[in-house]
């Protein structure tokens, strides 16, 4: 059985385009896998955190984890900073990685562009996000699209490190993607993707958002000015992401959709998919309601790190052994 592994930052509300993009895989996947899942709490310090406000997103996510279907009883969930072989390896790796493969990392680009200094944890967080990786022996890692480039790097230094201490060393992962035309973008600017930091929170839906908020996003969502409904992720990215969202909710494809639909303008595709949106969501949003405040939270994470600390000091062991650390 081929072991996944991926993870989520605590850093608020968990929005569409994490779920479509990956969580929703981490549902199907525990069916036929083992699955390590793990909320990614040294990842969120590379920007400030309120510390209280982060201990509060930890358990977020925890209970987003199993409120969308992730089974305590077939996957392995917990906290990343409990298991302290994922800093362990980071270090290591950090130490077998280059600058310049890390200056040209896009999101790097990206959140340091046009400043003269920016903490060093936004330059080495993807190898740590290697390190997590690595740790579990992992074969598959499902991933949104904007993450392939992290999971090449994780590639590269397992490879790298590998012809260097041996080909037993690392376990070499492959992605897992979402489809191209399935990534969901931001809901004021579809030519960016959906994110947790844009400052106009109509520009995604959270799953623990309200109806009322849900209705008030989509209904603002950018399209275009010529008033036909049509697929066509570059001339009509508006009006493809609403699509893809409707697709990716309703289990029906674009195509099916569009031969289905009788909506007269923009208005009734909006209308339609908040109803399809509200529908997705209620189930999850009822879970949640119940899981968050349950002393059963706690308990699954502490015996999830148990069961993931057994496997990541196993793969430690190797690695010192390799590397000649200890005694």
């Amino acid at each position: 059985m081929k072991r996944v592994f991926s993870g989520v930052q605590p850093t608020g509300n968990i929005h569409l385009g994490n779920y479509l993009g990956a969580l929703k895989q981490f549902v199907e996947l525990q069916e036929d896998h083992e699955c390590i899942y793990c909320i990614v709490d040294e990842h969120a310090i590379t920007v400030p955190q309120d510390p209280k406000e982060l201990r509060k997103h930890i358990l977020d996510v925890a209970a987003l984890y199993l409120s969308i279907g992730v089974d305590p009883k077939k996957s392995t969930v917990f906290v990343q900073s409990q298991v302290s072989g994922h800093a362990e390896l980071g270090w290591i790796l950090c130490c077998n990685s280059y600058t310049g493969e890390l200056s040209r990392m896009t999101q790097f680009k990206a959140k340091s562009g046009g400043k003269e200094s920016v903490g060093t944890g936004l330059m080495t967080y993807p190898v740590l996000m290697a390190a997590d990786i690595l740790l579990y022996d992992t074969d598959v890692v499902p991933v949104g699209q904007d993450q392939k480039q992290h999971i090449e790097l994780t590639r590269d230094l397992a490879i790298r490190i590998n012809n260097k201490y041996g080909e037993d060393t690392f376990v070499v992962p492959d992605g897992r993607f979402m489809k191209s035309g399935a990534r969901i973008m931001s809901l004021d600017d579809p030519t960016s993707k959906m994110s947790k930091s844009a400052e106009n929170i109509h520009s995604r839906i959270s799953l623990l958002d309200e109806d009322s908020k849900i209705k008030k996003s989509i209904m603002r969502a950018t399209t275009d000015s010529d008033g036909e409904i049509r697929f066509d992720i570059e001339n009509k990215p508006g009006v493809s992401n609403l699509l893809n969202i409707y697709s990716a909710l309703s289990g029906k494809t674009v195509e099916e959709i569009l031969a289905a639909q009788n909506w007269r303008g923009y208005g009734d595709l909006k209308k339609e998919l908040v109803a399809v949106t509200q529908e997705a969501l209620a189930p999850i949003k009822a879970n949640y309601n119940e899981i968050r405040e349950s002393e059963e939270l706690i308990k699954i994470l502490n015996e999830g790190a148990e069961r993931a600390n057994v496997i990541a000091e196993k793969t430690m062991k190797r690695v010192r052994d390799k590397f000649g650390l200890g005694l």
